[in-house]
């Protein structure tokens, strides 16, 4: 198997592999069939990420035949690229972030259509789980660390693309970001893709914050102080047309409110509030 730079990579070149792990692991990499797995070897666990296991999702057709009706940039979608061109992307992704300062987990292996990746420990999305009934404030807490963080991305002239939590992980008293999957950079500007990747959050936050508006506050706060003012104004945009949508969307909600809809009109309803309690530079 060949590294997508040209270089040769052997699965021993892992550190803290004995030869059962390697066997274990090449076993799992040549037999295994799962989009993501887990593989727990003697001295530590490693996840292998597979690509071009399913076929691109419902929703992804729907938003592809909306951008081409609607020319608007933050529609558009990633280009959906063959198994080793998507290893490829994330593996160079991976390597942009990590030079910028952005924690992120380390690529151990990689091939044509599969790359191995160290574990990065527990995920955001989990630690909110834990949080969400025993601890509301600090589970709000943590939110608002995840809203500052992106905005930090942002600063560094960055997009993630999906930043949800649990697409992010503990790196001390900060937070790291895991899943480059989608480029969007690669078919928006960066200010659209930037202003995109905060709303995809607020579509997190805004139903699921335990404190409400309050959080919601903080939270555009935090990013807001980081984020370079042409994300910003982006996003302003950006709400302002999605705003003509919420009187529809709360006229389907009243026949059929499912979680998506809830989450679309909240978020979107919250940042349009938030643009008449703040300037924009």
């Amino acid at each position: 198997m060949k590294l997508l730079n040209g270089k040769t990579s052997e699965l021993n070149s892992i550190p803290n592999l004995n030869s059962k792990d390697i066997e274990a692991l090449l076993t799992v990499l040549v037999g295994g069939s799962k989009r993501v797995e887990r593989v727990a070897l003697s001295s530590r666990q490693v996840w292998i990420k597979r690509y071009g296991t399913e076929k691109p999702p419902a929703w992804r057709h729907l938003q592809t035949a909306l951008s081409r009706i609607i020319p608007v940039a933050f529609l558009r979608p990633s280009a959906y690229l063959s198994p080793r061109e998507m290893a490829e992307r994330e593996t160079q992704r991976i390597g942009a972030f990590k030079e910028r300062g952005i924690a992120v987990p380390d690529v151990l292996y990689a091939s044509n259509g599969a790359i191995v990746l160290a574990d990065a420990g527990i995920t955001v999305q989990r630690r909110l789980a834990q949080l969400k009934e025993s601890d509301p404030t600090a589970h709000d807490d943590l939110m608002v660390a995840c809203a500052a963080e992106l905005g930090r991305l942002h600063a560094k002239g960055l997009c993630h693309g999906r930043p949800y939590p649990r697409d992010m992980f503990f790196v001390g008293n900060r937070l790291g970001f895991m899943d480059f999957e989608e480029d969007p950079q690669t078919v928006m500007p960066l200010e659209v893709a930037q202003a995109r990747d905060i709303w995809l959050l607020f579509l997190q936050i805004a139903t699921g914050a335990r404190l409400g508006l309050e959080t919601q506050n903080r939270a555009y706060e935090a990013w807001s102080a980081q984020a370079p003012a042409a994300a910003r104004a982006e996003l302003e945009r950006m709400i302002r047309f999605l705003g003509g949508f919420l009187f529809l969307a709360r006229l389907i909600g009243r026949v059929h409110m499912g979680s998506d809809l809830q989450r679309f009109i909240v978020a979107t309803s919250f940042l349009m509030h938030a643009f008449t309690n703040y300037s924009v530079d």
